[in-house]
């Protein structure tokens, strides 16, 4: 296999670790700079040049995009995952995990646990924003922060207010969230691959520092995980369409709770608490998956007209209730059920003879014409009406 590291840092213990898993394993690896690419768009396929010259062919890329360069990374991402170059981290995936408030709006559609948060911009939403997470103190985060950076506790509800205004005032975008006291500073660092974790440690924060990342001078150990515990590790790497992804947890009383998903996960750290090879689990998985890579499938699909992907709720007295799948008459409008959710659990492909009950979430592909009708009270598309002769009322 020839595989691509994207990567700014060759130096680096995790690009290095990782450049020496594929060798150690027979592929042929190479770490290209990421800001060296240039995306062709001239021809009548996409294309990419690197230093100047036509890029050769690969296998497989392992993006290591860094904070700063996220919109160029992406792209360049994106332009190997429409030249069918296989990677484990999506450009989507990599954009939902690295906006902090993008990844709790994502999570939180999937029943994923988090602390209590809120987004607000006017000075006048401060106050209420921080009773809402559950009053002082709280923790303030900057939407660009990385390793610790731009993470603030304000002992009371003034002090956050005072901090907020400050950031505002320099047009940082903040998130204000609930301070989970029974975990302060501890967390736990699960390396998702695939569909497990390969490894996981806690990281204890140094004397009174409430931030327990090692860059802030915290202490890591190896640490058992619970199955509940991976299990909302797995899906929130997956959620955001990451196959490889360092997934932050606190440990509140009432289970899990995620404070972010890395689509850049450092190794080295998790390699010395552990003394696990997390870098060849990584080399292994992509090496297993290159032949089916990762496609949008929404993007795809949606190329046939009048064809697409949505879902349909199965509403409580509805005619789907008590049935059998393969009775719903869906097939028969020519709409194929992809996947059944029933509040945390998600059945792939599910059976005829599934019974459906209500609350279920089909996603489903076929015809939007078909699928739209079965949406209730739909209205029909009002037409566009003559400009009114006065259209802007006087005051």
């Amino acid at each position: 296999m020839k595989i691509a590291i994207l990567s700014r840092a060759p130096q680096s213990y995790s690009t290095q670790r990782l450049r020496a898993a594929a060798a150690q394993r027979g592929h042929e690896v190479k770490v290209l700079n990421t800001l060296r690419f240039a995306i062709d768009l001239s021809g009548p396929e996409p294309d990419l040049h690197f230093r100047g010259r036509p890029l050769s062919s690969y296998d497989a890329i392992l993006p290591r995009i860094g904070n700063s360069i996220t919109y160029f990374g992406t792209a360049v991402v994106r332009q190997f995952e429409q030249m069918d170059v296989y990677t484990p981290n999506t450009a989507n995936g990599i954009t939902n995990a690295r906006d902090k408030l993008r990844a709790t709006q994502i999570l939180s559609r999937h029943n994923i646990g988090m602390p209590a948060t809120a987004f607000v911009r006017n000075r006048a939403d401060v106050r209420p924003a921080i009773d809402l997470v559950g009053g002082a103190p709280v923790v303030i985060k900057l939407l660009e922060g990385t390793q610790g950076i731009g993470v603030i506790l304000a002992p009371e509800a003034k002090v956050a207010e005072a901090i907020i205004e400050t950031l505002h005032s320099t047009n940082q975008n903040v998130l204000i969230q609930r301070f989970i006291a029974e975990s302060r500073g501890r967390d736990i660092r699960a390396l998702v691959v695939g569909d497990r974790v390969v490894a996981a440690m806690r990281r204890v924060a140094n004397g009174d520092e409430f931030r327990s990342n090692v860059h802030r001078g915290g202490s890591v150990e190896p640490v058992e995980l619970s199955p509940e515990y991976e299990r909302v590790a797995v899906r929130s790497a997956q959620i955001m369409g990451l196959k490889v992804a360092g997934v932050d947890m606190l440990e509140g009383n009432e289970g899990p709770l995620v404070m972010e998903v890395n689509s850049s996960p450092g190794l080295q750290g998790i390699e010395t608490a552990t003394k696990l090879d997390v870098a060849g689990a990584i080399m292994d998985y992509i090496s297993n998956e290159v032949a089916f890579p990762d496609i949008d499938v929404r993007q795809r699909l949606a190329v046939s007209t009048g064809y697409g992907v949505a879902e349909i709720l199965v509403h409580g007295g509805g005619d789907f209730v008590g049935k059998e799948l393969g009775e719903s008459g869906l097939s028969e409008r020519d709409i194929t059920v992809l996947t059944l959710h029933r509040g945390t659990t998600v059945v792939p492909n599910p059976r005829r003879n599934h019974v459906l009950q209500a609350g279920d979430r089909l996603l489903c592909f076929g015809k939007l014409a078909e699928m739209r009708s079965m949406v209730p009270n739909r209205r029909r598309r009002a037409k566009v009406r003559k400009l009114p002769k006065e259209p802007v009322a006087e005051s």
